[in-house]
């Protein structure tokens, strides 16, 4: 099997894009590998999703004793934030294919320099080029005092 029929398994588990000498940025093989990386990291969440539901309906249990029902009743509400953040992302994951599907995927939002390959390995939902995110933090910071 070559690299370019493979699909990806898991988005934590993926093989690294090749770039090719002379290749123009964001063309359709990259678009391409990052679609397959997206496709599989909203799969996962969703199987996530699934996975917390029938938890909670399996283990939801009255106790009589108030302290097991509020460890449980904590444990649920942890769970729910945690789906609720994933959820989140799950939409920031679909605007992400729109933008792959409009070309404007791998362009920073605010200057329009490529973000880059590797940055987009590792956040495939990045708008920004880290010179522009490093400048949205410090901002952030100044106005937070943190």
């Amino acid at each position: 099997m070559n690299a370019e029929t493979t699909t990806v398994a898991s988005a934590h588990d993926f093989t690294p894009y090749t770039e090719k000498k002379g290749e123009e940025y964001m063309n359709g093989a990259q678009k391409e590998h990052f679609k397959k990386m997206l496709l599989s990291w909203k799969r996962e969440l969703m199987e996530e999703v699934d996975r917390t539901v029938s938890h909670m309906k399996d283990e939801a249990s009255n106790f009589p004793d108030p302290a097991d029902r509020a460890t449980q009743e904590e444990e649920f509400s942890l769970e729910l934030r945690t789906r609720d953040r994933e959820r989140k992302l799950i939409k920031k994951i679909d605007s992400t294919m729109e933008r792959i599907g409009s070309d404007d995927y791998g362009f920073c939002d605010q200057c329009g320099v490529d973000i880059g390959i590797r940055r987009l390995e590792a956040r495939p939902t990045a708008s920004l080029c880290v010179d522009c995110k490093t400048l949205d933090e410090i901002k952030e910071k100044q106005l937070t005092g943190g």
